[in-house]
């Protein structure tokens, strides 16, 4: 982690333009999952306490335009809860209406400003609107690794007019997947999971010359497994991909671990009949939505030896319980394996919450696009714009 951070700069008396990841999920106009809140807690502690004036700023949704529904004011009041102090809320992002708020800002106070995806310029990372940002702070802080793979105005575009560095979550993102991937402990074990081989292409072929074993489960691993010859009846194989699938396995060798047997169902559906058997034995009519207990076997075991672990992507169907089996065991597993785990993001953190062991996990990132394409070995613009040390 070779950039500048807060603990690098003086920001007393200074206005802290932040860019978080406050794109949290609400129902009912409330807020239903905090954890992107709570994990900016410490980067905004850090700026209040060290006397910065702190003006936030993050997108929500996909609006079209200034959609009330995804506005940020009811973010406002629940991180007012979170952090113990005031959280000033204003119902623009630009405008003389924020500058006279920011302009009454005393060293300490925080402010949230609304959603900078009401105007389209944010992802079209247009200069005047990102020079109309950075017009509120001396200082730029990107927080937001979730939202780092963007070159938005609001990521990259506010850094040519002030001089940005990293949050805390920020560096800590960084320097866990950084260090996984530059100097792992060994031995090093990748899980990808997910429903397609397409959207982990290019993180199989980074990961594959330092891994020392790819356990491949989820709808993915059925393109893997048909490559193979196997007939895997309904389920869901990308026939575009077979040639890509064998040329990795070709590639990797023995580094590259397939389920042996899957849990099927007759339909996709949460109340489906399933049944256990050997990945090459589905009926026709049927689908595998789950891996079976003999990979949950066999996978634990290469688990239980490794010293550093990463995972993205969920073994099977997770969100119908049936066929969540095999990714809350493993997740259970690697709670208890003393391995270094570090969990990629989106479904993969949803999935070890619900094994209810996310508290025994080294880390989990808050970016699921972000780190995915960390893992491939991608420059992340967000993070690119920020000052070296």
């Amino acid at each position: 982690m070779n950039k500048k951070t807060i603990r690098d700069i003086n920001v007393k008396d200074k206005r802290a333009l932040v860019r978080v990841d406050f794109n949290v999920p609400l129902e009912k106009g409330q807020v239903a999952d905090d954890t992107r809140l709570v994990a900016s807690l410490p980067t905004i502690r850090y700026l209040v306490a060290q006397g910065a004036k702190v003006i936030l700023c993050s997108h929500l949704g996909r609006p079209k335009g200034k959609d009330q529904k995804l506005s940020l004011r009811p973010v406002a009041a629940r991180l007012q809860d979170l952090l113990g102090k005031p959280v000033t809320f204003v119902g623009d992002c630009i405008g003389q209406p924020v500058e006279r708020v920011v302009e009454a800002l005393n060293a300490g106070d925080v402010l949230l400003l609304e959603n900078v995806r009401f105007y389209p310029e944010e992802e079209k990372n247009d200069p005047e609107f990102a020079r109309r940002l950075a017009a509120f702070g001396d200082v730029y802080v990107n927080d937001a690794f979730g939202s780092a793979h963007r070159a938005h105005a609001s990521t990259e575009g506010v850094t040519k007019y002030l001089p940005g560095v990293a949050g805390l979550l920020m560096e800590k993102e960084l320097n866990y997947l950084g260090s996984a991937l530059a100097q792992p402990a060994k031995p090093f074990v990748a899980i990808l999971g997910g429903a397609k081989v397409s959207d982990k292409i290019k993180v199989i072929e980074n990961l594959l010359p330092q891994v020392d074993s790819l356990l491949i489960g989820g709808g993915m691993a059925n393109t893997f497994l048909a490559a193979r010859g196997l007939n895997l009846g309904q389920s869901l194989v990308e026939a575009d991909k077979l040639g890509v699938a064998k040329a990795l396995m070709d590639k990797g060798g023995a580094k590259i671990v397939l389920p042996v047997d899957a849990v099927i169902a007759d339909k996709f559906a949460a109340d489906a009949q399933n049944k256990i058997v050997p990945v090459g034995q589905v009926p026709a009519d049927w689908r595998v939505l789950d891996v079976g207990p003999q990979t949950i076997a066999a996978f634990s075991e290469i688990l239980g030896g490794a010293k550093t672990v990463v995972w993205n992507g969920p073994l099977g169907v997770c969100e119908f319980p049936a066929f969540a089996q095999g990714t809350v065991e493993i997740a259970k597993r690697l709670a208890q394996s003393g391995a270094t785990t570090i969990i990629g993001g989106g479904d993969s953190a949803a999935a070890v919450e619900q094994a209810g062991v996310a508290g025994k996990l080294t880390h989990i990132s808050t970016g699921g696009g972000a780190s995915l394409e960390f893992l491939e070995g991608r420059v992340l613009p967000g993070v690119a714009a920020l000052q070296d040390k």
